[in-house]
């Protein structure tokens, strides 16, 4: 028999599959969509990053989506409303409609995304929470993989209608699966479904002791009187949380990965192989690494932490953009070793590698355990649609940087925010491994530091003791 947490964690990590699929489509189904349209550079930066405004406004309108209809049921309208728009991209006559069904697509994805870590924290014991969440993250990365071995196939005829047609079956396994799990015990505790949140409760932790302390915990938490935009206006730490997470997000986008993926064929161009085959068989390794890289993230969010993995992730993915730009100048020029473009891949493959083993999964763990009860559906849309926003702007951007100040000098700024990122990270970012949320968030309320509010009441009484003696 299935185990009950199991069954929570995989149903509402294909919300992730599908992310992971929209973001790995599209690399391969651009250059087709190109040539049969003959698009222009800023109509292919649109096709690219008005999936992003569409999950802009799918996080924004899943804070009240998600509070009133709850975790599971807004995961289910996402996967109905991907089908729609997935259908529509399928059968679109002219880029127009296919930006129209983007924004659909896009709005579905905002959901999920939102939904997705949100209910699976809300779910997760605080010894499981940061792997559950990065099993997300995994079935992300899993989803890109499987969208670049699709394109891959089906670029063979150049048949990107069938890209996109294929998206449909996954979406018709998330909306089933989503069906058989229950609601979050804190939401249902937070609409007043007092019995239900207790019984959903015990039937995930199977232990009364551990249910009903837990239980307690939730409800001392629903004890603050304001909740989402109120409690944002008249609470300080609170607004101090959901600028944390909004610059999380920001900090995630702006490592640059994402061009990586939306638009890998193009770099593998400019890196010096020509033919398309070429170009996909590059992408898929990519993909490859992004897979294997995620098991490392989940080995280590509760055991090493999520702060040590962002640390070592910007470093990685600074050095990794700063060597890329090199690399590609050099093959540019015509002047460089034949072995110059093979490196271009190796360290495309590294900053990959950086970015799935850290801010890939650690900012959406993050961004889902700082929030208060109160105002999580509040504070998780602002992050969440920053995310979308950065993301939207890096797609609508990335080739008109690449003609503007030159492909070197575009790597290179990702290359520096990334330096930059490691001492934010430092100074601001707390570490919240095997916390419970509840405990997060006294502390947050307490006025504590936000790079301590993940430290247990014995930590926070060793720091004392440390700085009293210095």
């Amino acid at each position: 028999m299935l185990n009950y947490n199991t069954l929570v964690s995989v149903a509402a990590s294909l919300a992730g599959l599908l992310f992971g699929l929209d973001i790995g489509l599209i690399s391969g189904a651009l250059p087709f969509i190109t040539n049969e349209w003959s698009i222009t550079i800023h109509q292919q930066e649109w096709i690219v990053s008005t999936m992003m405004l569409g999950a802009t406004l799918g996080s924004i309108s899943n804070n009240w989506l998600s509070a009133i209809l709850g975790r599971k049921r807004s995961l289910m309208w996402g996967g109905i409303i991907f089908a729609l728009g997935t259908l529509g991209c399928t059968f679109a006559s002219n880029i127009e409609v296919m930006l129209v069904f983007r924004v659909v697509q896009g709005f579905a994805i905002g959901i999920a995304s939102f939904a997705a870590p949100l209910y699976l924290s809300e779910m997760s014991d605080k010894s499981v929470r940061g792997r559950r969440i990065a099993t997300y993250q995994l079935m992300v990365t899993v989803g890109i993989l499987l969208a670049f071995l699709s394109d891959t196939w089906f670029a063979q005829t150049g048949n990107w209608r069938m890209m996109f047609a294929v998206l449909l079956i996954p979406t018709a396994i998330l909306v089933v699966s989503v069906y058989f799990i229950p609601r979050s015990p804190r939401w249902l505790a937070s609409r007043g479904y007092m019995q239900e949140a207790q019984q959903v409760l015990l039937t995930l932790r199977m232990d009364e002791r551990a249910a009903s302390t837990e239980f307690q915990e939730i409800i001392a938490s629903l004890k603050v009187k304001q909740s989402g935009f109120a409690l944002f206006k008249a609470n300080k730490n609170f607004r101090r949380s959901v600028g944390l997470g909004i610059a999380l997000q920001f900090m995630q986008q702006f490592t640059g990965m994402n061009i990586l993926m939306y638009y890998a064929p193009k770099i593998f161009e400019m890196a010096g192989f020509t033919s398309n085959m070429q170009q996909m068989f590059g992408t898929v390794l990519v993909g490859v690494a992004f897979v294997a890289a995620t098991f490392i993230a989940i080995a280590m969010a509760d055991s090493w932490g999520r702060k040590p993995a962002l640390k070592i992730g910007f470093t990685v993915m600074g050095l990794g953009m700063f060597c890329l730009g090199l690399l590609l100048k050099s093959v540019l020029t015509g002047h460089a070793p034949v072995y110059f473009s093979y490196l271009a891949v190796v360290t495309a493959i590294v900053c990959i590698c950086g970015y799935a083993m850290s801010a890939a999964p650690m900012v959406w763990i993050l961004c889902s355990e700082v929030q208060p009860l109160k105002g999580r559906d509040f504070g998780i849309a602002c992050s969440t649609t920053m995310n979308w926003i950065s993301n939207m702007v890096l797609g609508a951007t990335f080739l008109t940087l690449l003609n503007g100040i030159g492909t070197a000098q575009t790597f290179w700024l990702y290359a520096v925010f990334n330096f930059i990122f490691v001492a934010v990270t430092v100074l601001f970012v707390p570490e919240t491994k095997g916390v419970t949320l509840e405990s997060i968030e006294a502390n947050l309320m307490a006025g504590k530091e936000l790079r301590y509010i993940g430290l247990s009441q014995q930590e926070q009484e060793g720091l004392k003791s440390q700085h009293a003696h210095s």
